[in-house]
């Protein structure tokens, strides 16, 4: 397993910062927030990008992906939307990142409305992410909190481009236990997004197993040779204690959910 944070819950720092903190607590990547707040989105120049790509392979750190904010069944129209996702994509190739993040955003229309635009968007984008080497992924959230309600999205989309960002919250918000929502996404799951809150209606974060979401049952049925991203959103909740010195904690404590997990999968094998 991988672990990465994202870097929402150190706003507005530098990517050098960012890769530093990394470096230093253990991590292997970062989810990069590409947002005209932070210092690299899709209107950064050709010398931005190269400068980050080189901060992070100085520091051993891969970019796991882009956290853009693309909200692929919303009311606009297709080739905006399709621009902003061609925008996120070609940052995401000139960093060496496999993922970028969308939002479903579907709320104000029928479901049914909702999946078809998402669909026909997420299908318009696979081959160019594809052919750029990277995969688009659907976050559970808002519209389609759940993995059943993502993985009608992705059933449709059935391309190899596209994906679901798994947000344990969101889909224990929904109501959905960790279980069904990896049954749910299966092949579709590109990454899992960790986070701790207090309760469903104090969602200020706080450090990973101080609160109440399932995490041991998300990593428990998370693929073993994929990643792991902490996503602290200090961004919207400033009041939250500073990342920066809970995150080896918080690594410590995702490992041992990891290594507690390989044990309870090898004790459910059928014997020979």
């Amino acid at each position: 397993m991988k672990y990465a944070f994202s870097t929402l819950g150190v706003p507005g720092r530098s990517v050098e910062h960012c890769a530093g903190l990394a470096a230093e607590h253990g991590y292997d990547g970062l989810e990069l927030r590409a947002h005209p707040e932070e210092s690299l989105h899709p209107a950064s120049s050709a010398t931005d990008r190269t400068a980050a790509l080189r901060t992070l392979t100085r520091s051993g750190v891969s970019a796991l992906g882009l956290a853009g904010y693309v909200r692929v069944a919303a009311e606009a129209a297709d080739e905006q939307v399709l621009a902003e996702m061609r925008g996120l994509v070609r940052l995401a190739a000139d960093l060496e990142a496999p993922y970028v993040r969308v939002f479903p955003g579907g709320g104000e229309v029928p479901a049914e409305a909702a999946d078809a635009r998402a669909v026909r968007r997420l299908r318009a984008v696979a081959p160019f992410a594809e052919r750029h080497g990277v995969r688009v992924l659907l976050e559970t959230h808002d519209s389609h909190r759940t993995g059943a309600a993502a993985a009608r999205v992705l059933d449709g989309v059935a391309r190899t481009g596209a994906g679901v960002l798994w947000d344990v919250l969101h889909t224990w918000l929904g109501g959905e236990t960790p279980a069904a929502t990896r049954r749910a996404l299966g092949a579709h799951l590109g990454y899992l997004q960790v986070k701790d809150v207090a309760s469903a209606s104090d969602l200020i974060p706080i450090g990973l197993g101080d609160g109440v979401l399932p995490l041991a049952g998300a990593v428990g049925v998370a693929p073993l040779d994929g990643w792991l991203c902490w996503e602290y959103e200090k961004r919207w909740y400033p009041e939250a204690t500073e990342l920066a010195g809970q995150l080896a904690r918080g690594r410590e404590h995702l490992e041992r959910l990891v290594a507690a997990g390989v044990v309870d999968r090898t004790r459910s094998e059928p014997a020979e």
